[in-house]
């Protein structure tokens, strides 16, 4: 017994015919249909013959014109009952015409095909059966004759509605499939997009804390170096440890896009804030923190956001503050949110602007992410502080 790889059964699509089949199909019925026409033309009756091939012949295009189609059969199908009073081979083209408009017509005409239907069925049974004679056209017999008809006509019917049915759920069902597909594709898209805006922020905080480092750390042994080369050493073994830890860091994040190379380093975290603030003390900057004694236990996303605020922001001072400027930091937990601030009591509003912005739209993003506020901008007493709540 024929199975699937799995071992059950395989479930194989039903067989249907294309377009092309479609049209060789309904060739081939016509055709079938129009074989005893030829003989009874010429042997028989001319009449009857005629009346088949009209009543025949527009099956071909039963498909494209199923009203038309059906209209063409009944007045055929009229025309006999006037001229002759026995069935004709060509009555079968009457039941497929009537499942050609319940299958591919809309439920109307097929309500009204089925009514002329039920009529021509009362009809041809009284026709024929005067064909035997007057003494025929009995209640019993019309009843015989009409129901037997009529039952061509119903099933007919039937099968066409059914057809037209379960093609419109088909329809229904891909439909669906192709709107969830869609659905999932710009959602695919959207996930795509936050992840490389994700990425992007990481990356600036990262090159962004680690170059202003080197930079300010570079300047300023270039400066001291005149009046006293033997500081220069401790200067560049900050630049040394801080471009060391920028790659790391880097090389880290690249990581998120490649999930073959396997395991990562763990996300910065609360913990990791009095070594980012030992870091700045070692670059140069003087840093007051205020951290509390016993972290707040946060998650990953929340510890993250609050590193890389700090990160950033210290960064900008080091960065616009202006020499001797101190900053603080400060963290604490109030109302369920984490609060962190980070302050400078340097240059200010007249810091100048490098016309990015980058540092400040990320913290802000970071925030947003997780329903949090952020307050930045000219401090009171001078400086510059930025402000951020974070929910837990």
């Amino acid at each position: 017994m024929p199975g699937s790889v799995y071992g059950g059964p395989v479930h194989r699509q039903p067989w249907r015919l294309g377009p092309r089949g479609e049209r060789w199909f309904d060739l081939g019925l016509t055709g079938f249909l129009l074989l005893p026409v030829l003989p009874y033309l010429l042997f028989v009756d001319a009449v009857d013959g005629v009346l088949m091939i009209v009543q025949i012949t527009p099956l071909v295009v039963r498909r494209r014109w199923p009203v038309h189609v059906f209209a063409a059969v009944a007045v055929g199908t009229a025309v006999q009952a006037l001229l002759t009073d026995h069935p004709l081979w060509s009555q079968l083209a009457f039941p497929v015409a009537l499942y050609s408009v319940a299958r591919y017509a809309g439920p109307r005409w097929a309500a009204a095909a089925l009514g002329t239907g039920i009529a021509g069925a009362g009809i041809a049974a009284v026709d024929w059966l005067r064909g035997f004679g007057a003494r025929m056209v009995t209640a019993e017999n019309m009843t015989a004759y009409f129901v037997t008809i009529a039952l061509f006509v119903v099933v007919a019917w039937t099968l066409g509605t059914l057809g037209r049915t379960r093609q419109a759920y088909v329809d229904a069902l891909v439909e669906r499939g192709e709107r969830l597909e869609r659905e999932a594709a710009q959602q695919a898209a959207l996930a795509a997009m936050e992840e490389r805006h994700r990425i992007a922020r990481e990356m600036h905080d990262v090159v962004a804390h680690g170059l202003t480092t080197i930079v300010v750390q570079a300047d300023g042994a270039r400066a001291a170096a005149v009046h006293d080369p033997s500081v220069t050493g401790p200067a560049l073994g900050t630049i040394a440890t801080t471009g060391r830890e920028a790659i790391a860091e880097l090389r880290r994040m690249l990581g998120l896009l490649r999930a073959e190379e396997g395991l990562i380093a763990p996300q910065p975290r609360l913990t990791d804030l009095a070594a980012l603030l030992g870091e700045a003390r070692a670059a140069g900057t003087p840093v007051v923190g205020d951290l509390p004694a016993l972290l707040p236990v946060v998650s990953d996303g929340v510890a993250l956001t609050t590193y890389r605020i700090v990160q950033e922001a210290l960064s900008n001072i080091r960065k616009h503050a202006g020499p001797g400027a101190i900053a603080t930091v400060r963290l604490r937990v109030e109302e369920g949110a984490v609060v962190v601030e980070v302050g400078d009591d340097g240059r200010g509003a007249a810091a100048p602007d490098d016309g990015r912005g980058l540092g400040l739209a990320g913290m802000r993003e970071r925030v947003d992410a997780h329903g949090g506020t952020l307050t930045t901008g000219p401090a009171a007493g001078g400086g510059f502080a930025v402000c951020a709540r974070i929910p837990l």
